[in-house]
């Protein structure tokens, strides 16, 4: 790990810094989840700056690596996009966290619903900043890369961009739930919902294609038929939590309670 890591700054090193700051911030942000009760959507409210933090560290880290690789490609410009919004996107939440009130889906006063936009602005910005990127890797050649990994990289990156954008179903319904409103059901970390539909499996598990398809084809499949066949699958995994959430069908279930019913249930 300390020679991957190692690697990642010699790369980039201003994406190995601020992955490296968000990695800190987000234990920070997990050692505040034993030490404060306070709650926003029924689960503790410094869990949503751990999973933000530790999600930015991941794809810091990710798209140091594989920029790396770009050639003509000004790096810098991309560096400071990434690290200035989604640097504003986990201050803010860790901010709200703060104040046990929530980051997302806030539209209580014109302040809250002015930096929800902005929240959603500057993730549509990196995101459409990625999908060049991802660009780039179609249309150039790369022969000192394998074919089975490059192809990873390009399913990866086009995942990663696809259900990023999935992000904007939340936003029309002003929930990451369909069933009830924004419901956590205390799944581990995530607090994905064992009750109803939660919009946020198929967005994990899109996003990180980003880290896992690369992975996986590099160090496991070394054959561009069976990356391309295990990229297809994961896309359909995604894609299937994604319909199963807009029926309104949990990805694990679980009982429902009495708390879990009357406060949080949509109006019909």
């Amino acid at each position: 790990m300390l020679e991957f890591a190692l690697q990642v700054k010699s790369r980039n090193e201003t994406l190995f810094y601020f992955g490296l700051l968000c990695l800190i911030a987000a234990m920070v942000f997990l050692f505040m989840t034993k030490v404060s009760s306070t709650q926003v959507y029924q689960v503790n409210a410094w869990y949503k700056p751990f999973k933000f933090a530790i999600s930015t560290f991941t794809f810091a880290w990710a798209m140091a690596w594989y920029c790396h690789y770009l050639p003509s490609f000004n790096i810098s410009v991309y560096n400071w996009t990434v690290v200035l919004l989604l640097g504003f996107e986990i201050t803010y939440i860790a901010t709200m966290a703060a104040q046990g009130k929530p980051s997302h889906f806030n539209v209580s006063h014109p302040f809250f619903s002015m930096m929800f936009s902005l929240m959603a602005l500057a993730a549509t910005v990196v995101t459409l900043y990625t999908a060049y990127v991802g660009l780039l890797f179609f249309i150039n050649d790369f022969p000192a890369l394998p074919n089975h990994y490059l192809w990873a990289i390009r399913i990866g990156i086009l995942l990663f961009v696809a259900f990023s954008f999935e992000g904007f179903l939340m936003g029309g319904i002003m929930s990451h739930s369909v069933g009830l409103d924004n419901d956590n059901s205390n799944l581990f970390i995530l607090g994905w919902s064992k009750i109803v539909g939660d919009l946020r499996v198929a967005h994990f598990i899109g996003m990180h294609a980003l880290q896992v398809l690369p992975v996986l084809s590099f160090f496991l499949l070394r054959n561009t038929k069976l990356t391309l066949w295990v990229g297809l699958l994961y896309g359909a995994l995604a894609l299937f939590t994604l319909i199963q959430a807009l029926n309104g069908k949990p990805f694990l279930s679980g009982k429902i309670t009495s708390n879990q019913t009357s406060p949080f249930k949509r109006n019909s």
